[in-house]
């Protein structure tokens, strides 16, 4: 099957193709001469000319690193850092409904005591 898709990519001119097995932390990559895919050797701190990623394998792990030298996130990172936008959003929105409600308790404090000096015969703009 990989073989089917490699030729398959040979054939239609693709310029680079990239093999990662995280189980076995092995990484294989193949930049294309001429009519052929020609392996990279070694793939171990390659930079892809054409999109100019850094491929580095840490402790067998996979680590692309972008084009100014910062790390891609892994997808579990970048689901944290979702988590962690969602957190902050709605302690932002619990922060926006507290102010609101203490907005509101002081126009309804102001309205009692404007109440209470109307009943005392004092009318509020005038004091």
């Amino acid at each position: 099957m990989m073989t089917r898709k490699f030729r398959f990519y040979e054939r239609y001119g693709v310029a680079e193709y990239y093999l990662y097995d995280p189980d076995t932390g092995e990484l294989s990559g193949w930049q294309r001469q001429g009519e052929t895919l020609e392996e990279i050797e070694p793939m171990e701190g390659w930079i892809s000319p054409r999109l100019g990623i850094r491929f580095e394998l840490e402790s067998g792990v996979l680590q692309l690193y972008r084009p100014d030298g910062e790390r891609f996130a892994t997808y579990v990172e970048l689901m944290e850092q979702r988590e962690q936008e969602r957190q902050r959003a709605e302690q932002e929105r619990q922060r926006a409904e507290q102010e609101r409600q203490r907005a509101e308790q002081e126009r309804q404090r102001a309205e009692r005591l404007a109440a209470r000096l109307r009943s005392l015969g004092i009318e509020p703009e005038e004091a």
